[in-house]
Formats: C-alpha cells, sequence, structure tokens
C-alpha cells in the first residue's frame, strides 16, 4: 500500500461525526481525513473510516488497539519536501502508511503513539 496523503481534521468535529461509533468516555486525540476515508486516533485506539461506493453510504469502520501496534517510524519533512511520512505497522495486518500534511502536530502524535505503546 503506497502512502495515504492525510490533511488534519478537527479532532472536535470528527469527534462528533463519528460519535456513533466511540466508546462512553472516548475522544478523539488527532484526526485526520483521506478523500472521503479518515483514520481517528483516540484515547484508547485508532479508527480507519472507509467510505465505500457511489453514493458514499457504506462504510466499513476498523478498531485497531495501540497494542496491536508493534512498530511506527516517521520519516520527517525536509526542506524541499512539505509532508511528514508516518508508518504503523499493525499485528496481522497491512502497515498504514499516512503521508501528514504541513500544520500536522506530528510530535503530540508521536507522544500519543510512544505513551501507548510504552504501555
Amino acid at each position: 500500500m503506497g502512502f495515504l496523503n492525510a490533511t488534519v481534521h478537527d479532532p472536535v468535529d470528527a469527534e462528533k461525526d463519528y460519535r456513533h461509533i466511540m466508546a462512553p468516555g472516548e475522544t478523539v486525540r488527532f484526526a485526520f481525513k483521506l478523500i472521503r476515508d479518515a483514520i481517528l486516533f483516540t484515547d484508547k485506539r485508532i479508527v480507519t473510516i472507509d467510505v465505500q461506493g457511489m453514493t458514499g453510504s457504506k462504510k466499513r469502520f476498523v478498531s485497531i488497539p495501540y497494542r496491536a501496534i508493534t512498530t511506527f517510524s516517521v520519516e520527517s519533512a525536509g526542506h524541499f519536501d512539505l509532508d511528514t511520512e508516518l508508518t504503523l505497522t499493525v499485528s496481522g495486518a497491512a502497515p498504514i502508511e499516512l503521508m501528514l500534511s504541513r500544520g500536522a502536530d506530528v510530535h503530540g502524535l508521536i507522544s500519543l503513539l510512544t505513551e501507548r505503546l510504552a504501555r
């Protein structure tokens, strides 16, 4: 799978949009849009939302507990590269590769992943 271009999505808006799949007390910490799809990093898990079909009425939600992430890597943007590449290796699944747009709180996301994976 190639890198998916991910633009920043306001976590508050994402939490409102996807409240129906959230556990009580679960909070969206980081959210990204991928054209029609989305990926949410909550305080409890990672959720991918795959919008399917022409009308977008069919959606696939995948919940990935942080304990399923075996490694992550970040390649920071250089002077001529405006994006940051994030790769999450998920146990038993294909890696998740995101190209985070400028403006993403990469340091905050790294802190969340480090905190959750160090448990």
